[in-house]
């Protein structure tokens, strides 16, 4: 799924976990500074079904961005390195960021200058055009379409994009569309194309159609109702047929977007530079400007680093940005009360969902994790990532980011967010299970250790004989995702992929997905749940989904409580005085930097 990496979070091939940013969010902000209620009323009007948008608005070029003017260098500041340049290996959202400035897809998410989200045709003409009860998808490229060195696309060139999806060395990737071609669970999917094109065989017509240079068309087994938004995903961005190095390609990818990566300038932990992309032709692309002449990526520099940096905005910071890094929990508040650095900001939700994990194979009683549920003092939790603008204390498995999304409380916690320990007390008792041994895990990091006092303090209080249990931050989600893991409660964080709870219920709740390193963490398996998800999974109507897949969210929370959600995550941003164009973008999670400009 869609994701940005944190010093908080993780992505997995399946979606994001735990942090890592993933292609979903929602909130707002520009040049006038981050308003502290803003990314909640954005998010609000974004739960409204993002539209698929026609020809018409699938037409380029893009709207202007108002003052904007070509030319000038954009300084970039980045706490990673990118691990991974070949799109069909990004998962994690500091690339999925990168992605939109040098490649590009069948679909794309258009922001216009009000704010307003539609999924449109990028390399294609609309957003794609269902029959059969939405298994068979249709696609017509534009035309002009060209890569960074003036190599035609076509649909040979998607087809391939695909088709390498099912190598063996592609293995960090979204696998979606794969899996929907398949009609296979996990890692079986593999079996319809065994190493994938290389060795001259490919997908049947039945599966994937190219019947001619501008057509693509998808043969599903079921009906796949979201494939507009998978197909936007960084991941399934266009491979050339013809220049494709398998596993050298990850290295050294070839542009089709606005900008494309200056020769040998690619250098990990240290930098890279972004120039222009002559053979990209804006007529062809409604979603991305090209007016900056040169980004100048620089690697290695920390939270609180960059923070600095903008907020002194001297000297170079003044045409300074960072595409990813967020204000450090511990400048949060001063950047609030400064207005010549709020102004300078922009905030905004990310897409991810922090909870506590019950492993339900150890917490059989529910009243046993009702009571841990009343005890946890989840503003504790929020306040260790830094108030305001870390977060927002969440009743819900579902982000206020997608559509479906209502604001529900069903254990009190928004009402007692700092736990109600005498509650706790009262249902341990009445399971009969006052002074039982509770594992209490979490990672390392300053976060995790800083709430970890006053969560297990007020299990401590509730009566539960708490054993702390802190675990290597690289390795945290490693040791978690065994099934067989000698733990009771770990937190984890997810993020919907896109804007969808598709990306939610499913991976994380799914009991038929028990297995090692898969999200369905506290080991949850409810038969009529899974039902339901194979019912929902195939609905064509998507606000009718987006309503069900709520409810099943709110019926597994209430009937049964594998997890306790505790923050939904936000970010604040900071850019130099000198960076004009600067909007958060709900979808990649981060400042869009299709839209900067230098200002003159």
């Amino acid at each position: 799924m869609k994701t940005l990496r944190t010093h908080r979070a993780r992505a997995t091939v399946v979606a994001l976990s735990a942090g890592a940013l993933v292609l979903t969010a929602c909130s707002s902000g520009a040049g006038e500074g981050a308003k502290d209620d803003q990314g909640r009323k954005e998010a609000e009007s974004q739960r409204a079904q993002i539209a698929f948008g026609d020809a018409k608005a699938s037409t380029g070029p893009a709207e202007a961005v108002p003052g904007a003017a070509p030319g000038g260098t954009i300084k970039v500041y980045q706490r990673d390195t990118y691990d991974h340049l070949d799109p069909a290996q990004i998962y994690v959202s500091d690339e999925g960021t990168l992605s939109t400035l040098i490649f590009r897809r069948l679909t794309s998410y258009h922001l216009d200058n009000d704010g307003k989200y539609t999924v449109v045709g990028d390399l294609a003409t609309d957003s794609g055009k269902s029959t059969d009860g939405g298994r068979t998808w249709t696609y017509t490229l534009k035309k002009g379409l060209k890569f960074e060195n003036g190599q035609p696309i076509t649909s040979k060139d998607i087809r391939h994009t695909f088709e390498r999806q099912f190598a063996n060395f592609i293995s960090n990737g979204p696998t979606y569309v794969q899996r929907w071609l398949a009609d296979a669970e996990g890692n079986e999917y593999r079996k319809l194309l065994p190493g994938g094109p290389y060795g001259g065989k490919h997908l049947p017509d039945s599966v994937l159609e190219t019947p001619d240079e501008s057509t693509v068309r998808f043969h599903f087994k079921k009906p796949v109702g979201d494939l507009p938004y998978a197909l936007a995903m960084a991941g399934y961005a266009v491979v050339p047929e013809k220049g494709d190095t398998k596993e050298r390609y990850d290295k050294n990818p070839v542009s089709s977007g606005p900008y494309k990566i200056a020769p040998g300038s690619f250098k990990s932990g240290k930098g890279m530079s972004l120039v222009k992309n002559a053979n990209w032709d804006p007529k062809t692309d409604i979603t991305r400007h090209q007016y900056v002449d040169k980004f100048d990526i620089q690697f290695g520099v920390s939270y609180p680093d960059s923070t600095q940096r903008l907020m002194s905005d001297s000297a170079d910071n003044k045409a300074a940005i960072s595409f990813n890094n967020q204000v450090d929990a511990a400048s949060l508040q001063q950047v609030a009360n400064d207005p010549d650095v709020k102004k300078r900001s922009t905030s905004g939700y990310q897409p991810y969902v922090g909870a506590i994990n019950f492993n339900m194979s150890r917490l059989k009683d529910k009243k046993v994790r009702e009571a841990i549920a009343h005890a946890i003092p989840i503003q504790a939790i929020l306040d260790a990532y830094g108030t305001p603008g870390g977060g927002e204390l969440a009743g819900s498995y579902i982000s206020p980011t997608l559509t479906g999304h209502k604001d529900i409380d069903p254990y009190g916690k928004l009402k007692k967010p700092m736990g109600d320990v005498e509650k706790a007390k009262q249902l341990l008792k009445e399971a009969g299970k006052v002074g039982m041994k509770l594992t209490f895990a979490y990672t390392n990091a300053p976060e995790p250790q800083k709430y970890s006092v006053a969560v297990a303090d007020n299990l401590r209080k509730a009566g539960f004989d708490v054993q702390n249990k802190d675990l290597p931050s690289d390795t945290y989600y490693d040791i978690i995702g065994k099934v067989n893991n000698q733990f009771d409660i770990y937190p984890s964080a997810w993020g919907a992929d896109w804007p969808s709870s598709l990306t939610v219920i499913p991976p994380v709740y799914d009991g038929r997905q028990i297995q090692d390193n898969a999200p369905n963490y506290s080991h949850y398996n409810n038969p009529a749940v899974n039902k339901e998800i194979d019912r929902i999974s195939q609905l064509t109507d998507q606000k009718q989904a987006a309503h069900d897949w709520f409810a099943l969210g709110e019926k597994i929370l209430k009937e049964d409580l594998p997890q306790l959600p505790t923050f939904y995550y936000k970010q604040v941003q900071l850019h130099g005085s000198h960076v004009g164009g600067v909007v958060n973008n709900d979808i990649i999670s981060s400042v869009d930097p299709t839209k900067l400009y230098v200002k003159k």
